[in-house]
């Protein structure tokens, strides 16, 4: 077996262990339990894949995989900050309308 070819069969491995941990992650993301489990799978999501890119760009010698990676690593970031505001926002309305509920009982 020459080093090329335990390389390749490095890199296909770890491409499948990839794809399985993304599987994972995108049944936790949407199964829960609760929403900030959601945004770490989504997280996660985004981080494996760009793992995946930058895989994928050793193993096909390809350097503007690399570019691409890192434009989805920008992209990937801004939606987990977004994701997470939402979700802050939300939970501070939930929190203000029940502190209202119980100040209207007493």
């Amino acid at each position: 077996m020459t080093l090329d070819r335990a390389y390749e069969l490095f890199f296909d491995v770890v491409l499948g262990i990839q794809g399985i941990v993304l599987f994972l992650c995108l049944i936790r993301s949407i199964i829960g339990p609760s929403v900030p489990d959601r945004i770490v799978a989504v997280n996660m999501v985004g981080t494996n894949t760009i793992a995946i890119i930058a895989v994928l760009a050793v193993r096909l010698g390809e350097s503007y995989l690399a570019d691409i990676g890192l434009i989805y690593a920008m992209v990937s970031f801004l939606a987990v900050v977004l994701l997470t505001k939402v979700f802050m926002g939300a939970y501070i309305e939930k929190k203000i309308r029940e502190r209202e509920k119980e100040a209207e009982k007493t």
